[in-house]
């Protein structure tokens, strides 16, 4: 039964040989007939054929469910394509943004690296041309340290240099070198006796004795140079020399004067007659060619100076100038001694750091030479 109803699955019966499963009373009556005609010959016959008419109404019932089934699931598959479409989709906009943003990331960074690489040849093209100047400018420095040094060591207190001492020189000599132009107080040294001193005796006529005190704190800082007004060398000559010399009677700018000098800033140079007072304070504080800004007394001032990178001039009288120079030409020779310029005894750098303490105090006290 189970071969005959895959084969009724597979060949559908045709139209027009349907049989009835009850059978009609006329068919009743013709089957009794027929039955009692046949003589029992005709009932195997009629249950063999409504075996298979139920066989039929089963298959058919079977295909409806079956085809009902298969139409759920193409629905289902149906659905399940159309949201893997939009998935799709949705995915192919992504990755297409994500390769527009990509190509965009990419062009920035190399506009970027190019910019950086532009910076990058203009830093170098500049710090090399900044590298030309520094080495001239060495070099330039180096030849007025060698020149200064060779001068600052060839003059001792016991043979003194004739270029930094004129007034040892002839009085034509003497005569040629009045006065000085604009310079830095690193400069000072260059005109340091020849300005300043009052035509002292010669050395060799002078009674000198070592005190044991000052040169023990000389022999300590010259262990250890330094700038700091701290040590007990440095401390003693601002109490007694550098703090007098600089004390003016105005004490702001006097203030300003020492801070300039210690910092190697102050400029001094001369003026014309005719010049006209330049800067940024007024005129009263800038003294003038007849008023000296320092002591705020009415004198005829042929300098003036500038504390710093400021532009503002001050002028000053001779005695202030002599002062400041005195000062100057006492930082400038310890300078020296610091970078280890001056190669020297001890005992002989030793009296030429007295020798410009000497120079303060004269300052100090109003000495100074006439050319000033």
């Amino acid at each position: 039964s189970q071969v005959s109803f895959e084969e009724e699955s597979q060949n559908p019966p045709a139209v027009g040989h349907w049989k009835p499963l009850m059978p009609s009373k006329g068919d009743k009556e013709e089957a009794e007939s027929g039955c009692q005609d046949a003589g029992g010959v005709q009932e195997p016959q009629s249950t063999e054929q409504l075996n298979v008419s139920r066989l039929r109404s089963s298959s058919v019932e079977i295909r409806e469910k079956g085809s009902e089934f298969l139409r759920d699931e193409l629905h289902k598959a149906q659905k399940e394509l159309k949201l893997k479409d939009k998935e799709c989709e949705r995915l192919s906009k992504v990755r297409e943004q994500l390769e527009q943003e990509l190509e965009e990331l990419t062009a920035s960074l190399f506009e970027e690296a190019h910019k950086m690489v532009r910076e990058a040849n203009t830093k170098q093209a500049a710090a090399e041309k900044q590298l030309r100047e520094a080495r001239g400018k060495i070099d330039m420095l180096q030849a007025e340290v060698t020149a200064l040094k060779t001068l600052v060591i060839t003059s001792t207190p016991s043979s003194p240099n004739r270029e930094l001492h004129p007034q040892l020189q002839s009085p034509s000599k003497a005569g040629f070198r009045k006065g000085h132009g604009r310079n830095k107080s690193t400069s000072s040294a260059m005109v340091s006796a020849a300005s300043q001193s009052v035509a002292p005796e010669p050395v060799s006529r002078e009674c000198k004795e070592v005190d044991s005190i000052l040169f023990a704190e000389f022999q300590a800082w010259k262990e250890s140079p330094t700038l700091d007004k701290s040590c007990s060398f440095l401390d003693r000559i601002y109490r007694e020399d550098v703090g007098p010399c600089l004390d003016f009677t105005k004490q702001e700018l006097s203030e300003l004067v020492r801070v300039a000098v210690e910092q190697n800033t102050l400029t001094i140079e001369p003026v014309a007659s005719q010049t006209v007072p330049v800067g940024k304070v007024a005129a009263e504080e800038c003294g003038g060619p007849k008023k000296c800004a320092l002591s705020g007394l009415p004198r005829t001032c042929k300098h003036r100076i500038m504390l710093g990178d400021s532009g503002s001039y001050y002028y000053i009288s001779p005695s202030c100038r002599a002062r400041i120079t005195a000062v100057c030409n006492f930082f400038t020779y310890i300078r020296y001694i610091q970078q280890g310029l001056v190669r020297q005894d001890v005992e002989l750098m030793y009296w030429e750091v007295m020798r410009l303490r000497r120079e303060m105090s004269l300052a100090k006290l109003g000495f100074y030479p006439s050319e000033m």
